[in-house]
């Protein structure tokens, strides 16, 4: 299994607005693509940030060929939601991992 994690710092003034649009309408765009089936929210809590709120939301894909196939044919697409809605009010970091055990 391969989870494409992707990291976000969000302005404290936005977090509760941008936490209720992840959930609502970004993940569940994300699953609809097919490329991953499931997905979790994680908020870090230490250390503690009082410039914003961070988040990690952990999409998971079978295989490497549907993590490839996201990047390939959504994600720009998915990004560019993101800036539209909030512009530069968060910042994002990505990884990705395999799961081995």
């Amino acid at each position: 299994m391969i989870i494409y994690n992707v990291t976000v710092k969000v302005e404290t003034s936005i977090a509760n607005n941008w936490l209720e649009w992840l959930k609502e309408e970004h993940i569940p765009e994300i699953l609809a693509t097919g490329c991953f089936h499931d997905a979790s929210v994680l908020q870090l809590m230490e250390p503690v940030d009082e410039e914003g709120v961070t988040y990690a939301i952990q999409y998971k894909a079978h295989s490497e060929s549907d993590y490839q196939r996201y990047i390939r044919e959504h994600a720009g697409i998915m990004r560019q939601k993101g800036l539209d809605q909030w512009g530069n009010r968060f910042i994002a970091f990505r990884s990705v991992m395999k799961v081995i055990h």
